[in-house]
């Protein structure tokens, strides 16, 4: 990938990131009180995030640029597709080695092969209509799942705040055009 279209991408991913957090708050239920954090563990949450986000990017094995990473009250979820086993592996024991980090959770999925040009635009297509569905859909909260697709298959990740938001989402992101399968590897919230 060129410098030029990997900005693109950054800025394209920003800008989503921007789009989905001021619709955080539109028509969605509110978060059980035992399953809120303060504002506090957010911080320290994001601070987590973006050191295992820093690692991951820096490591010339873990390659973590697909990578999503989420936390919550210091557990991390890992998620998306990688390239080998060796990088799963090798991403997680990064994560551990970030202070703060309680546990990690490992839902990285290798890969089945090479994706083609058409393959990428295709995946990227279905992420950002599956994205949109789940931000449409007043069951789910949408910006609460990451998103990642290989060759059709949709991987949902991220934190809930029941079955019920669980199953919503898995049935949202069926009904997307060009979905072949969806992997829902959501964690409910402690």
């Amino acid at each position: 990938m060129s410098k030029h279209a990997a900005t693109s991408t950054w800025r394209i991913a920003a800008a989503a990131a921007l789009a989905g957090l001021s619709l955080a708050g539109c028509n969605r239920p509110d978060t059980p009180a035992d399953k809120k954090v303060t504002a506090g563990t957010e911080l320290d949450d994001s601070v987590i995030t973006t050191k295992v986000k820093t690692a991951l990017m820096t490591d010339n094995v873990g390659k973590g640029g697909d990578t999503s990473v989420e936390t919550r009250k210091g557990e991390v979820l890992l998620s998306g597709f990688v390239d080998s086993q060796a990088q799963a592996d090798r991403e997680v024991q990064l994560a551990k080695s970030v202070e703060g980090v309680q546990s990690v959770q490992n839902k990285l999925m290798v890969k089945d092969g090479k994706s083609t040009a058409g393959n990428v635009l295709d995946d990227s297509v279905v992420t950002v209509k599956v994205k949109s569905a789940l931000m449409a859909d007043d069951r789910t909260r949408g910006t609460q799942f990451a998103v990642t697709t290989h060759k059709g298959v949709v991987q949902l990740s991220g934190f809930v705040d029941s079955a019920d938001e669980q199953a919503r989402a898995t049935t949202v992101a069926r009904n997307v055009e060009g979905v072949q399968s969806v992997v829902n590897d959501t964690t409910i919230k402690k």
